[in-house]
């Protein structure tokens, strides 16, 4: 089967082929209805002919069958004309009455003659009437309407079958130059030219959806292009800045001093890298809609991991809530990260010798609290955004923690929510789906 890449090619083809289809069996059809048509009104005269005929039919009083034919009527019949003839039979079968005179005596069901044939009851007997023509001397009229039909009439169906598909073509080309128009203009987007859309005027509405939806494709793409050249270019403001301050003191270094200080530059710049590869994680995860997580042990996980760095600043972490599994839907790595940047946020802002509780619950959610200023009701919006601080001065961190945590919420179809607490410090609750049970076994 031909395959062609082109839809006009496809469809002029298909028009072809159906053009070529028409251009024979049309005029097969049209002959033989013409046929039909004439073999109908030659039956239908016969039958004329066969009723004229027992008009013309009496019995007499010794019951015998007499025809009286009129002077028009034999002259039609007889041998000198030689085109139509008649018989007339008996309910037997015997032969009454020809316009032959050497007819054969042949029954109802043996005859051979051709044309109509009409029964009359007359005088309590039953008659077979049969008209026939002789096809050698039919009407030389209808002769030649048939038998000059595709000589003289057939062959027009072709030319005319060719000018509908060419009009068709013309019709088709002009009614896809809107989808020529926007596929040139799909040819000059690129990387340079997010802001290009492919126009939706004279578009027709068969695919009028699909234009729209490869723009609302465009659309997003547009905006991961601007959050990832947005995100490439805080990230490089972030590190080039540690890296000019590391530059410096490395420049005037004292062998005997420094070595605290340039310790502490590395960690915050290794730490603002380790963030910066959970967010391009985040950004290509995909979850298996089947994975599970214990939300209970992920906790505990983080505060036996976290509670050193806690404990190094004179705070405190704690584990509380339910000592239960609490089976999740998610990946338990990118839930230990969430909670994880949390209680790290959470040590870092509480004050000294107080506590950081981590509290897990049967529903599937965890609360991480400290004992710390709070969150501005202004800036509860805007803590989960890449790169913000509400204290620009500080050094010890790049606005990347929260970032990652709304990063995993929005991957698992969570929820996250942060409060201030009436006895100080701020609450962040994280709550996802809990995993259905598994049925026991039998």
């Amino acid at each position: 089967m031909f395959r062609f890449k082109s839809l006009t090619s496809r469809i002029v083809f298909l028009h072809i082929v159906a053009v070529a289809v028409a251009a024979i069996f049309l005029p097969l059809l049209l002959l033989w209805l013409l046929n039909s048509e004439i073999n109908q009104l030659h039956r239908e005269a016969m039958r004329d002919q066969a009723a004229d005929l027992g008009q013309n039919l009496s019995v007499d009083a010794a019951g015998k069958v007499q025809l009286n034919l009129p002077d028009s009527l034999k002259g039609l019949y007889s041998d000198a004309y030689g085109r139509y003839r008649y018989d007339i039979y008996d309910a037997d079968g015997h032969l009454l009455f020809s316009s032959h005179r050497e007819a054969p005596r042949l029954p109802v069901s043996a005859n051979r003659i051709s044309g109509a044939s009409v029964t009359k009851l007359l005088g309590g007997q039953t008659l077979r009437i049969l008209v026939a023509e002789d096809l050698s001397h039919r009407d030389v009229i209808i002769d030649d309407i048939v038998s000059n039909f595709f000589r003289r009439v057939g062959w027009i169906t072709i030319p005319i079958l060719l000018i509908l598909l060419a009009t068709d073509i013309l019709i088709f080309r002009r009614a896809v130059t809107p989808l020529l128009r926007a596929s040139e203009e799909a040819r000059s987007i690129g990387p340079a030219r997010t802001d290009i859309r492919l126009p939706t005027e004279g578009i027709p509405s068969e695919i009028l959806p699909l234009v729209t939806a490869v723009n609302q494709a465009f659309d997003r793409l547009e905006e991961g292009f601007h959050v990832q050249r947005q995100f490439t270019a805080d990230a490089a403001h972030q590190l080039r800045t540690p890296l000019a301050i590391l530059r410096t003191r490395i420049e005037t270094l004292d062998a005997a001093k420094g070595t605290r200080e340039l310790h502490v530059d590395i960690e915050s710049m290794s730490r603002i890298v380790s963030q910066l590869l959970e967010i391009a994680e985040l950004d290509t995860l995909v979850l298996d809609p089947g994975e599970t997580a214990d939300l209970r042990a992920v906790c505990a996980e983080v505060v036996g991991s976290i509670a050193p760095y806690a404990l190094a600043q004179q705070k405190d972490i704690a584990l509380r809530g339910t000592d239960n599994p609490v089976q999740v839907r998610g990946n338990a790595e990118m839930l230990q990260r969430a909670i994880f940047n949390l209680a790290e946020n959470a040590i870092k802002y509480t004050a000294e010798r107080t506590s950081v509780d981590v509290e897990v619950h049967d529903n599937g959610s965890v609360q991480v609290r400290d004992c710390g200023p709070g969150i501005a009701p202004a800036e509860q919006g805007l803590i989960f955004q890449r790169f913000w601080r509400s204290d620009r001065q500080r050094t010890d961190g790049a606005g990347l923690g929260l970032s990652i945590v709304r990063g995993v919420v929005d991957d698992h179809d969570a929820t996250v929510r942060v409060e201030n607490l009436p006895s100080g410090g701020a609450q962040f609750t994280l709550r996802f789906r809990l995993a259905k049970a598994e049925p026991a076994a039998s």
